[in-house]
């Protein structure tokens, strides 16, 4: 499983990062953005599917 976050859609509103912050940070404008490669592992699966159910923009999707 991957996540991938699409910047033309996020507005920073840091539900992300704060959800799953081993899996998302912020850039230096405060917009979402995806740690590493985005691999998430097997024991964060669920905070990422979190972390997707929770962007009011619906900008993360899970690949």
């Amino acid at each position: 499983m991957k996540v991938r976050i699409d910047a033309q859609r996020c507005q920073g509103h840091g539900r992300c990062y704060d959800l799953a912050p081993g899996l998302f940070g912020e850039d230096d404008e405060g917009y979402g953005q995806v740690a590493g490669d985005g691999t998430v592992p097997q024991d964060q699966e669920h905070a990422a599917r979190l972390a997707v159910s929770n962007c009011p923009e619906r900008a993360i999707e899970i690949l």
